[in-house]
């Protein structure tokens, strides 16, 4: 997750000095896109029941999703 001390980005003024608009170089955009899908995926699963990671290796070794 980017952090706003790492980010790049210059302000669009109006005639009146007023900031209307940023300009982040393209990578920095997809970058905060992708950061804001996997919070909106969190935030969804919030109120999910978490299991132990132990729990989750040995459903992945049952489903044979992972080998021993």
């Amino acid at each position: 997750m980017l952090k706003e001390e790492e980010i790049e980005y210059q302000y669009v003024i109006n005639a009146d000095g007023e900031k209307t608009a940023v300009v982040i170089p393209i990578g920095t955009f997809q970058q905060l896109l992708e950061d804001l899908e996997d919070l909106a995926a969190v935030a969804e699963r919030r109120e999910e029941e978490t299991i132990s990671h132990m729990d989750l290796l040995a459903k992945l070794k049952a489903d044979g999703l992972l080998q021993n």
